[in-house]
């Protein structure tokens, strides 16, 4: 199945350093999951704390966002409280929900083949439709572009 804009949301439900969360959970309210490659690494951690620097904006908004990743909800807690990222940072160490959400893909590194975490987010509004999709992002001015598409729905 080929994920687009316009498409049911895959359910998804993952372990946090707090908890669960679940897009069953968040029914009516409009969800940001971002999927990031690994926790404590440049452009992930750019990219936590630009989403937490926003997590108020996208509140009142309505949205709520949620990080993921294949690292472990303790890996989580330690980079949470490292860089004091508020945003909710889901584990799916067997990447079902990242494959769901077509973002476990083919990479090639110095002309090695191998299987990661394609950097994507999705914006799912509350009746669990996907509203909006970036792949392949570019970590600079996207916490920003998502907000503001996110305020676009309201």
């Amino acid at each position: 199945m080929t994920i687009d804009v316009g498409s049911k949301a895959p359910a998804f439900d993952l372990e946090t350093d707090t908890g669960r969360v679940s897009l069953a959970a968040l029914g009516g309210k409009t969800v940001v999951l971002y999927f990031y490659p690994k926790d404590d690494t440049p452009g992930c951690t750019n990219e936590g704390k630009d989403f937490s620097a926003l997590l108020p904006r996208f509140a009142e908004a309505g949205a709520v966002v949620i990080g993921a990743s294949k690292d472990s909800a303790k890996a989580h807690a330690r980079f949470r409280a490292k860089y004091d990222l508020t945003v909710e940072l889901g584990s799916d160490p067997e990447a079902k929900t990242i494959e769901a959400y077509d973002s476990w893909v083919q990479k090639s590194l110095y002309g090695r083949q191998y299987m990661g975490i394609d950097r994507s987010t999705f914006v799912i509004d509350g009746s669990g439709v996907i509203r909006a999709i970036w792949r392949k992002v570019k970590v600079a001015g996207h916490a920003e572009a998502v907000l503001k598409a996110v305020q676009g729905l309201g």
